[in-house]
């Protein structure tokens, strides 16, 4: 059945009451907003000043430490240029630091195991993306919008068995 219409009487009511509920929980939300005035993340460093997080990427597994100079990143003891000979590797790993604002200003140290140079050049950047925030918590809204703290779940899916791979089948030959 159908419900039946309100009038703009009733319409007028149901505002009013809902204003009124409104202002019996603004005392709530002043002593909430206080409250969260503090600051909800705090600067997790080590003893060196430095911050660690862990990046994953398909197979690809890195750890990150960041310390504020001179834009100096170092992958598996080489330097970026050399370990991801690809631009556009190279342009993923440096994305946090342009999302952020802070090209230059931080060294980044990894160490990258598994996978292919794609998923570590991945595993990389959301690892400099959670380092960025625990250095500067300020900076996890901007990384946060570019689905930069996001972990990519995307992995090879495994190979069936009677399957020739994880979806290709053998040849089937009817005669």
């Amino acid at each position: 059945m159908a419900t039946p219409r309100k009038t703009t009487s009733q319409l007028s009511g149901i505002k009013s009451a809902v204003k009124e509920q409104a202002k019996a929980a603004a005392p709530a939300a002043e002593t909430k907003a206080a409250n969260s005035e503090a600051p909800k993340h705090e600067r997790k460093l080590d003893k060196y000043g430095r911050a660690y997080a862990t990046g994953k990427r398909k197979n690809a597994i890195a750890r990150v430490w960041i310390k504020p100079g001179k834009g100096k990143i170092t992958v598996n003891g080489r330097e970026l240029k050399v370990y991801f000979a690809r631009p556009v590797l190279q342009m993923i790993v440096n994305q946090p630091f342009a999302v952020a604002d802070r090209n230059n200003q931080f060294d980044v140290e990894c160490l990258v195991v598994g996978g292919g140079l794609s998923g570590q050049a991945g595993a990389v950047k959301h690892g400099i993306s959670k380092a960025l925030t625990y250095f500067e918590p300020d900076l996890r809204a901007p990384l946060k919008v570019a689905k930069f703290l996001r972990r990519d779940s995307r992995v090879v899916e495994r190979k069936k068995y009677g399957h020739a791979k994880a979806r290709r089948r053998f040849q089937y030959s009817k005669r």
